[in-house]
């Protein structure tokens, strides 16, 4: 997936993977799934999608600031 947020490109091809974190199973309407990554210019981002029940019920991408990046990989 891409998406251009404040004109800067987040594109899941491009990007490094750094961590993916999975609710439920494939199929589940309540599971979901954040993943991590990095883009090449250092920037993170948490790509995510789920079911219709889920937090995520439409994929998208989310803008991470490094100040938080610890803290999601501390809790997942």
């Amino acid at each position: 997936m891409k998406k251009i947020i404040s004109k800067r490109e987040y594109d899941t091809e491009t990007a490094s993977l750094v961590k993916k974190y999975t609710v439920g199973e494939f199929g589940d309407p309540a599971g979901y799934e954040e993943s991590l990554y990095q883009t090449p210019g250092g920037l993170y981002f948490l790509y995510f999608r789920g079911g219709p029940q889920s937090p995520y019920a439409q994929e998208d991408i989310k803008c991470l600031a490094k100040t938080k990046v610890n803290a999601w990989l501390e809790t997942h």
